[in-house]
């Protein structure tokens, strides 16, 4: 019997597809517009094909922007995603501790951006933030707004303190879902806790692991609006990332051409990127 197939359910597709229309693909098609044009104002504008992206990728500014971007995302998952498989291994499975540590894991990821920015640019303070005024009192002379190894630790920490309850609310999930049948069979075995967690446990929170990485790198190598509250992009231009640098260019000096160049290397940069993590690691799971 032939089956009959329904468009009709194409229809209640159609909302979403207009709302992604107007959410993304129309704001992303009006920055490639401004990417190859130039205006001196009175929304004259001028064609000026490739030049904006030659001139971006010949710039200095440019590159150290990528850079610093790169270094704080590296330093990031080398801290985060050890971490979080850490304090995930030592939460309690059962009992009332599970859902207590549960809502402590959350709230981070509950407090907006702009308020942890500002939380830290208090905290940080040698004058009335804790953190800054008893560092200094036990002889470390801390001033992120001067120092800009003091900058970076500050937006490190903060970062941190902020999305590695992520990665253990992810590293956890995986954990649970063990059966407890693998355990008992390790325990006749006489397994120790480093072959448990080589054998049993890091193989079945792989996958929730990709997904930690992908988004704990895409979330820091965009990140804004924390080091822009709290240092601005200084001291100089130490904690001036991609984003930052793209907003001072597009707001500040009101440079949309080139705003909207960087714009969509900075759109391709976390693409190419995001898929060559995805893809060396599916690869490697694959092949074990």
């Amino acid at each position: 019997m032939e089956k009959t197939l329904n468009n009709k359910a194409w229809f209640l597709v159609l909302p979403v597809l207009v709302l992604v229309a107007f959410s993304a693909v129309i704001p992303l098609m009006t920055v490639v517009n401004y990417s190859v044009q130039d205006t001196f104002g009175n929304n004259q504008f001028f064609w000026a094909g490739t030049e904006w992206f030659q001139e971006l990728l010949a710039s200095s500014r440019f590159w150290a922007a990528i850079g610093r971007n790169l270094v704080f995302s590296g330093i990031i998952l080398a801290i985060e995603v050890p971490l979080g498989i850490l304090i995930a291994l030592n939460m309690p499975r059962k009992g009332w501790g599970v859902p207590v540590c549960l809502v402590l894991m959350a709230l981070p990821l509950l407090i907006p951006w702009n308020v942890v920015g500002t939380i830290w640019q208090v905290f940080g303070r040698t004058d009335i933030g804790l953190m800054g005024y008893y560092l200094n009192a036990l002889g470390i002379n801390y001033n992120y707004v001067q120092n800009p190894i003091d900058a970076w630790v500050t937006v490190i920490v903060m970062d941190v303190w902020h999305w590695t309850s992520l990665v253990v609310l992810l590293c956890y999930a995986g954990l649970v879902s063990i059966p407890d049948a693998f355990y008992q069979a390790a325990k006749i075995d006489g397994a120790s806790r480093w072959a448990v967690f080589r054998y049993i446990q890091l193989p079945k929170m792989q996958r929730v692991l990709l997904i930690a990485v992908l988004l704990r790198f895409m979330d820091s190598f965009m990140i804004y609006t924390e080091p822009f509250v709290v240092t601005g992009g200084g001291p100089g231009n130490s904690t001036t990332f991609l984003s930052i640098d793209l907003v001072k260019m597009a707001l500040g000096q009101f440079d949309l051409g080139p705003a909207a160049a960087m714009s969509l290397v900075y759109f391709l940069i976390i693409l190419l990127l995001s898929w060559v993590f995805y893809t060396v690691m599916t690869n490697y799971d694959s092949g074990r």
